[in-house]
């Protein structure tokens, strides 16, 4: 769960339109008017990431007047499904994937399997990707992979969709290949199974 005790404010003398914090807010909350900077209050998941890149330095975060908590309630899903999704996309449902926002597989599972579509979506309803920004999109890309979905970027958005290669999918012959060199592939791959695999330890909806 991520409490969101910041907002976006514009400063519209300040503001030119160039558009940049549109194309950078991860979960867009920000459209443009009369080329002017709109921030939706109610998507704004206080990342700041407008405000770091802001050339004009028209946008500034502000305290909130009540924070906003954001979590996706995992018991409104059947969590047989979200385990399935989750061992599909190789996580164990209790395995943190934003530690940031301290957001688990089983959360960003349940959103998708209750409609979410898209990364930004994900970051909306989970508060993923509005800590650092970074980490946590290839677990997103590997969730949303597994339920037969893949996304489209945002028009103009700055956003990548590559998914990255997983020790899973190494090519044997890359493994022989790098064997001598001090890569444990098949080590890595038996560790990482038995973390997928590893018994619940407690549900974060009881």
């Amino acid at each position: 769960m991520k409490v969101v005790n910041l907002l976006a404010v514009v400063e519209q003398d300040k503001c030119r339109g160039c558009r940049i914090c549109e194309f950078v807010c991860p979960v867009v909350a920000i459209k443009m008017e009369n080329r002017m900077a709109v921030i939706d209050n109610g998507r704004c998941r206080g990342c700041a990431a407008c405000e770091q890149r802001c050339p004009e330095y028209a946008i500034s975060m502000v305290k909130r007047e009540q924070p906003v908590f954001v979590k996706v309630d995992v018991s409104a899903v059947d969590y047989t499904q979200i385990e399935e999704l989750c061992t599909k996309a190789k996580f164990n449902p209790e395995q943190l994937i934003c530690y940031c926002t301290a957001t688990r597989a089983e959360e960003v599972a349940a959103a998708i399997l209750q409609g979410a579509e898209s990364p930004e979506e994900l970051s909306y309803l989970t508060g993923v990707r509005t800590g650092c920004k970074v980490e946590c999109i290839q677990p997103l890309l590997r969730l949303l992979a597994a339920a037969g979905i893949e996304p489209r970027r945002p028009k103009d958005g700055w956003q990548w969709y590559g998914k990255t290669v997983t020790v899973w999918e190494i090519p044997e012959e890359v493994k022989q290949k790098y064997a001598s060199r001090g890569f444990y592939f098949d080590e890595d791959i038996e560790l990482l199974n038995r973390i997928v695999e590893a018994p619940l330890q407690g549900r974060s909806d009881t």
